[in-house]
């Protein structure tokens, strides 16, 4: 409902726009070879495909077809094979399993659960003690995990048990391990970097440098809304690690030795110039096997488990990237993305407007579909607008993945919503997760305007290590 009120809302305002004052607009939809009735045609059917929960990875594939027998004049079947074959070839997507993978083994080695329970030795000593420890762990195994909904399932298994008659609130605790799961792309190594990288032909390596500094701000203000709600519901620390001595919390760095290796070795090689994301996520992979060994969880059946879970996961992006390429294709020897620069950029608007409707159609975009397939959907057709206002684009690629990550814990299609709720050891309502996760889904967006306001604060770190 949220999304239709707002595309509807949005199309009053350009159409106004286009109306009043656009010329330049009215002139490139006058230029396309396509007539609009065909392009609203194609729009239709994209979202008939979505609302009947059609797979994504067919919805697109059908919706290429469809667009390119009835719109096109070129046999662009003669082509299918090299445009399926050149992004499967592409080294950067390499990474992307190898990512999953070190994942998937960190998650059985229960490497996790030695983190939280060290973290939460130095964090129970604020008020809200394990709600901090809940947005902490999530940041640092995002270090590594690269994956939201991996995260959140990760860290909800270990966390869920910790809270069991306690006196948090069930909301809170939801919705703090909710937005701990967001930070699972936002922080390096995400895979959202590496595919929006692919699609845009942006630097990976610049991409992860820009995220640390807004990756920074979202844990800051995660803090502070657990802050705000332990006064005001008056939540005390954490009684346990009250009384940890100094002792005690020396030596539980032990248990945050392991991850922070992993971390050092994956972003360190990257943020040095040691190695390529892709090379560093084989040292991931490696390093995270040598982890499992020396705990003694590696086996046959960890390992088989690991590159299954892995496997399924790469298949469905592959499978959506492959589908996506081929209807970007058709749409861009249409001209439709070179059009829609035009039109936007044409509109009686400010850049910085126009930016916010981006925005906004994707936060409304976010409400009823899955972060990933919106990247891999919308970015080839939204690109060349955003640069075309002058926007840089490694900006414009941590705004989206902070974007993906909102939609991610939106209700009420929030993937991330619904991992957390079938975790749930004491049964509730769903809405207890939706309701939770609110306070921490608006500092999130806060979190993009203060970027809109201060771009350096992602662009600083790639300009000076450049």
């Amino acid at each position: 409902m949220i999304a239709i009120v707002f595309i509807v809302i949005m199309a009053i305002v350009i159409g106004g726009a286009s109306l009043f004052g656009g010329a330049d607009s009215a002139a490139a939809l006058s230029a396309t070879t396509v007539p609009w009735w065909a392009l609203l045609a194609v729009l239709g059917a994209f979202a008939g495909f979505f609302a009947g929960g059609i797979y994504v990875g067919a919805a697109l594939s059908s919706l290429a077809l469809l667009a390119g027998f009835s719109l096109s004049d070129r046999p662009f079947w003669n082509f299918l094979g090299e445009m399926i074959w050149a992004p499967s070839t592409n080294f950067v997507l390499v990474s992307v399993p190898l990512f999953l993978l070190m994942g998937e083994i960190m998650l059985r080695a229960g490497l996790s659960e030695r983190l939280y329970r060290g973290l939460n030795v130095w964090m129970g000593r604020l008020p809200g003690g394990l709600l901090h420890t809940n947005i902490l762990a999530c940041g640092v195994f995002s270090a590594v995990a690269g994956s939201s909904v991996a995260t959140a399932a990760t860290m909800g298994s270990v966390a869920l048990p910790y809270f069991e008659k306690s006196h948090y609130p069930p909301k809170l605790v939801l919705g703090s391990l909710a937005a701990g799961g967001a930070l699972g792309n936002l922080i390096p190594p995400g895979i959202t970097f590496i595919i929006y990288g692919l699609i845009t032909e942006t630097s990976v390596g610049a991409l992860y440098i820009a995220a640390i500094g807004p990756s920074i701000l979202v844990v800051l203000l995660f803090v502070l809304v657990i802050l705000y709600y332990s006064y005001k519901l008056k939540l005390q620390a954490d009684p346990k690690a009250m009384g940890a001595t100094w002792r005690h919390k020396v030596a539980s760095l032990s248990d945050l030795l392991p991850t922070t290796l992993l971390i050092g070795l994956v972003l360190g090689t990257i943020y040095a110039g040691l190695a390529t994301p892709t090379e560093s996520a084989a040292l991931g992979v490696a390093g995270s096997l040598i982890l499992a060994l020396v705990d003694r969880k590696l086996n046959w059946k960890m390992i088989s488990e690991s590159l299954h879970a892995t496997a399924r996961t790469t298949s469905m992006i592959a499978l959506i990237l492959f589908g996506a390429y081929v209807l970007n294709y058709i749409l861009s020897s249409l001209g439709v993305p070179q059009m829609l620069a035009k039109f936007l950029t044409g509109l009686p608007l400010p850049g910085w407007a126009i930016m916010l409707v981006i925005i906004g159609f994707y936060l409304a975009l976010g409400t009823f579909m899955e972060g990933l397939s919106m990247v891999i959907c919308t970015v080839p057709l939204l690109f060349p607008v955003v640069t075309a206002l002058g926007y840089d684009p490694i900006w414009f690629g941590v705004v989206i993945t902070m974007l993906v990550e909102i939609a991610m814990i939106s209700p009420p299609d929030g993937t991330v919503l619904y991992v957390l709720q079938g975790m749930r050891r004491q049964p509730g309502p769903i809405t207890d997760v939706f309701s939770g996760v609110m306070p921490f889904m608006f500092v999130y967006m806060l979190a993009i305007v203060i970027l809109m306001v201060f771009p350096s604060i992602a662009l600083w770190l790639p300009a000076v290590l450049s």
